[in-house]
């Protein structure tokens, strides 16, 4: 039987992400990064998000993040562009949502961002503002009953 190298098993693994609660400081883009929300996840550490550019970017989770900070569709993310590939990036940082609303309260994100709805958030297209989601009986009706 071989003997145990390591320090622990799952569980300890599954313990580290603790530090990450207190506020840390926003980072804001440099040359050579874009910001971008994640259209969908693909899988094998991998997304497909829409740059504030226009242009829509296979995005590889860096493995630094991979299994720590969970990503999901409507994030907004930094990724870091390859100057090689145009249509594919490295996904750097993860915005929490407080962090998100103060980029576009600084000017950084456009207005037309929504955040913290995801892909499946767009009720407002749908919705044109009558307020029948009710269905009305009249009194004859409920003696009917």
């Amino acid at each position: 039987m071989p003997k145990n190298k390591g320090k622990g098993g799952k569980n300890r693994k599954r313990g580290k992400n603790e530090a990450d609660d207190e506020k840390r400081e926003l980072v804001f883009k440099e040359d050579g990064q874009e910001y971008a929300q994640v259209l969908r996840m693909l899988g094998n550490g991998r997304c497909e998000a829409m740059c504030i550019d226009g242009t829509k970017r296979l995005c590889h989770i860096r493995g630094k993040m991979h299994k720590k900070v969970w990503i999901a569709a409507g994030d907004i993310v930094l990724v870091g562009l390859r100057d090689y590939q145009d249509d594919k990036a490295d996904v750097i940082l993860k915005y929490m949502p407080d962090e998100a609303r103060l980029l576009k309260a600084y000017g950084e994100l456009p207005e037309s961002t929504r955040l913290n709805e995801g892909i499946a958030g767009g009720l407002d297209e749908e919705d044109d503002g009558n307020g029948d989601d009710y269905v009305e009986f009249e009194d004859e009706d409920i003696d009917k009953i």
